[in-house]
């Protein structure tokens, strides 16, 4: 089968083909997986970060890729909660202990960084980590749910939103164009104000009824309930919480933030900046439950992602663009 697998580390700044096209054997199911036929898969931040080491992949050579939709091609022994032909995706969730917290215990192992990933024609995943995709979502819509929306969906229940509240999106890209979405269904009462550097993110912001959009460093009209943080850099964290009222919360919805920037902290002013009951809490990874929750609520909810589509042997240049260009709504390739 053909696969994009990383190698090596590398810098996405001076490298413009981090993955190498390979031709492997099909994997085969082991005792309570599933084997999947990759029809799509979506391209997320966090592979940029698994590329130039900032969540190293626990082996290499690995085929990236965690927002995967497919078709059941053959069954492990014990696998029987799904049939041939079925349609399911896997998350970055790959396996875990199963509990309430498997998010956050050592069991965790993450798809594309802890076993392969959807950047192939082929992958297997315990059955209790593929999920049934809604018949009213095609496979390129429900990649980004797997992650970028599912991983939205808990950063959105961490805020404690109310409806009414004043809610703001701190980057615009894969997650938040989704997350503001589900926003509106969730919360129709809430005006939602959105920050980013990209025109074109803020045009889409618009275009998906946002109520105000502005730049990262802009102030809001009014100061806000909660604030969602989707970008890989320090200084938003900053200026969302100079966008806090108080007793706002700050939920930072990222793995890794970069260190291009990190110098921006030493301007954290604890009066002006924490004070009076702000607070800052962190995404840590997903759970399986909040994809099997989300992915029937998006497809009620009418939730749609903007995509750019390509092909598997286009990998690389979605991932260099997602890097160095900015960025509307989710990059998806097409595996066949």
């Amino acid at each position: 089968m053909k696969a994009m697998r990383l190698h090596q580390h590398v810098s996405l700044a001076e490298v413009d083909e981090p993955l190498e096209l390979d031709h492997v054997e099909i994997p085969q199911p082991e005792p309570g997986e599933v084997l999947i036929r990759v029809s799509a898969c979506g391209v997320c931040h966090t592979e940029l970060d698994e590329i130039e080491g900032r969540v190293p992949p626990s082996l290499l050579p690995i085929v990236l890729g965690h927002q995967v939709v497919g078709r059941v091609e053959s069954l492990g022994a014990n696998a029987a909660d799904y049939q041939m032909g079925d349609r399911v995706g896997v998350g970055w969730i790959y396996s875990s202990s199963g509990g309430p917290d498997e998010n956050l215990v050592p069991a965790f192992r993450a798809t594309g960084r802890d076993a392969n990933g959807g950047y192939a024609q082929f992958m297997t995943v315990p059955q209790r980590y593929a999920y049934p995709i809604p018949s009213a979502l095609s496979d390129v819509e429900a990649a980004p749910l797997l992650c970028a929306g599912a991983i939205g969906y808990r950063a959105m229940t961490l805020t404690g939103l109310k409806d009414g509240q004043l809610l703001g999106l701190m980057g615009f890209g894969g997650s938040g164009h989704q997350v503001l979405q589900l926003a509106r269904h969730l919360f129709p009462n809430s005006s939602i104000f959105v920050f980013d550097r990209g025109e074109a993110a803020r045009r889409l912001a618009v275009e998906l009824g946002a109520d105000w959009v502005g730049e990262i460093s802009d102030r809001s009209p009014e100061p806000l309930h909660a604030i969602i943080d989707t970008t890989p850099a320090w200084r938003p964290v900053l200026k969302s919480l100079e966008n806090l009222r108080p007793g706002g919360r700050l939920v930072i919805n990222a793995i890794r933030k970069e260190d291009g920037d990190k110098r921006e902290l030493l301007e954290l002013s604890y009066q002006d900046n924490l004070w009076m009951e702000r607070e800052i809490k962190s995404v840590a990874n997903i759970t399986s439950h909040d994809i099997r929750e989300f992915l029937p609520l998006a497809a009620s909810a009418g939730i749609r992602p903007a995509t750019q589509t390509y092909s598997l042997e286009q990998a690389n240049r979605a991932l260099v663009e997602l890097k160095r260009a900015p960025v509307r709504g989710a990059k998806v390739l097409i595996v066949d």
